[in-house]
């Protein structure tokens, strides 16, 4: 399925303005002003002066909190969010109730306290991020998140994204059957999505435990695959026939 852009001049601005470029500057504004986020239950809180409002805006990190602080505006990153900015682009620290610094393994712990399956999530939105998708919550599409060529303002999200895993059992409770796969796949043929399952396995059999630190993560693979429903009226003898009209046509 290809990108359904928002208006004709919208796939020009996404290239000339590339999301690597905008998260670079976002990047370096957090850790040049020393940023720090706070755990709150089971998402982490960021104060952001109007540049880095600016910069969260636009890479889509984060949902802005309404409060009655004028110069500052609070966003509210969800735990993929918060450790991947913590730990992979290393432009924030997080620290707890007690306004101590978590480190990586404390931060891992707590978040995979708070989320069953975090590893696994966490796994498949880096995997996304990594590679300049812009990353949201699927739950309004039934998928565990939404991937987007560019700014939700520009493009229309393209892939509805399922993490699965095999090592964990599949807690994500869905697509064990056929039945599952009929629905979810109906459901985003409705909202012109494509799905993608995220199958994400250990590559290495010496790590036990291997989602249990944030080092082992790495030791993790993610398959991308495509899911999509077969149409009968695509299938090889009419497009055959079709092909020969079209050739005693012209």
């Amino acid at each position: 399925m290809a990108a359904r852009w928002k208006g004709k001049t919208a796939e020009a601005k996404a290239l000339a303005e590339p999301m690597s470029t905008i998260v670079s500057r976002l990047q370096s504004s957090l850790i040049e002003s020393n940023s720090q986020g706070i755990l709150s239950g089971s998402s982490v809180l960021l104060a952001a002066h109007e540049e880095q409002t600016e910069l969260f805006n636009h890479t889509c990190f984060g949902r802005p909190v309404i409060t009655t602080e004028k110069n500052k505006q609070w966003f509210q990153l969800c735990l993929e969010e918060a450790f991947y900015l913590c730990t992979v682009m290393k432009c924030i620290k997080i620290v707890g109730q007690n306004s101590c610094v978590k480190n990586e393994e404390q931060l891992w712990d707590y978040m995979s306290s708070k989320r069953v399956n975090f590893p696994i999530l966490y796994k498949a939105y880096s995997h996304l991020r990594s590679k300049n998708w812009v990353v949201r919550a699927g739950s309004q599409y039934g998928a565990d998140f939404v991937a987007y060529r560019h700014h939700p303002a520009l493009v229309h999200s393209e892939y509805a994204v399922i993490a699965s895993s095999a090592e964990e059992g599949n807690e994500n409770g869905r697509l064990k059957v056929w039945s599952d796969f009929h629905c979810t796949l109906r459901l985003c043929g409705s909202v012109a999505k494509t799905l993608l399952v995220l199958h994400i396995s250990r590559n290495c059999n010496d790590c036990d435990g291997a989602s249990s630190s944030p080092w082992n993560i790495n030791y993790y693979s993610v398959e991308e695959r495509i899911v999509a429903r077969w149409n009968p009226e695509q299938s090889r003898e009419n497009c055959t026939v079709a092909e020969k009209e079209s050739c005693k046509s012209s």
